[in-house]
């Protein structure tokens, strides 16, 4: 005997709905053995879903072709930012800036090594310290790194920077569209065991393979054991 059992993914949750509130068997006056209440319910549920796995789908799709174009902006600011601090240690080296204006970059006098900047975050950390940084050791009168210049630098930051904080954006959209379908997938789940019930309990007295056929006209999906012989 086939075993019933619900949706497990929001495609086939959505096609449970949709198969039982297109179906127009279940408006006539003969076939409305369905609560009017229940199916209006059903009726809502499918439009919420369907909207919020739209939402999720379109956020994802709009997120990942961030991320493909943010590899190359966040490896230019990484090199240039990168490139920038190796040239100011070897200028400290040389006694063209003091030890003591590292400080304005938020490095130790001491440090001569490039902070770790491989990591989105890590750039958005850095790349404000070191661009204001050289702009204040400027207006100071210190003489400006020119290869490369910190304009250059801010440039490459500032497009990274845009892109990456579009993307968090995205990102914060996928996060509550998923959180949306989170919330509604258990009462999906219950309106369509309820209605579910109600289909089994109208078609109890038909042959079993009448039962199950009509049933699954109304949407409700069987399943056969391995070792069990298809009813057809």
């Amino acid at each position: 005997m086939p075993y019933r059992r619900l949706p497990k993914t929001d495609a086939a949750r959505l096609k449970a709905l949709e198969t039982l509130t297109e179906n127009n068997d279940v408006y006539t006056v003969g076939g409305r053995f369905i609560d009017r209440q229940l199916l209006a319910k059903a009726q809502k549920l499918y439009a919420k879903l369907s909207d919020a796995c739209g939402q999720h789908q379109v956020s994802m799709r709009t997120q990942v072709r961030y991320s493909k174009r943010m590899v190359d902006l966040q490896h230019n600011a990484m090199t240039f930012i990168s490139h920038f601090l190796q040239v100011l240690f070897l200028a400290v080296e040389r006694g063209e800036v003091g030890p003591e204006e590292m400080e304005l970059y938020g490095i130790s006098p001491n440090e001569r090594v490039v902070p770790y900047l491989k990591t989105p975050e890590a750039l958005i950390l850095w790349g404000p310290k070191v661009i204001q940084g050289e702009k204040n050791r400027i207006k100071g009168g210190g003489k400006p790194i020119l290869s490369p210049p910190i304009g250059a630098v801010a440039a490459h930051f500032d497009v990274f920077k845009a892109k990456y904080m579009a993307q968090k954006q995205y990102q914060t959209k996928t996060t509550e569209a998923l959180a949306d379908i989170d919330a509604i997938r258990p009462q999906v789940d219950e309106v369509i065991l309820q209605l579910w019930n109600q289909i089994e309990k109208h078609f109890e007295n038909e042959p079993p393979e009448t039962k199950y056929a009509l049933c699954r006209k109304y949407g409700v999906v069987y399943y056969y054991r391995r070792h069990e012989k298809h009813l057809e």
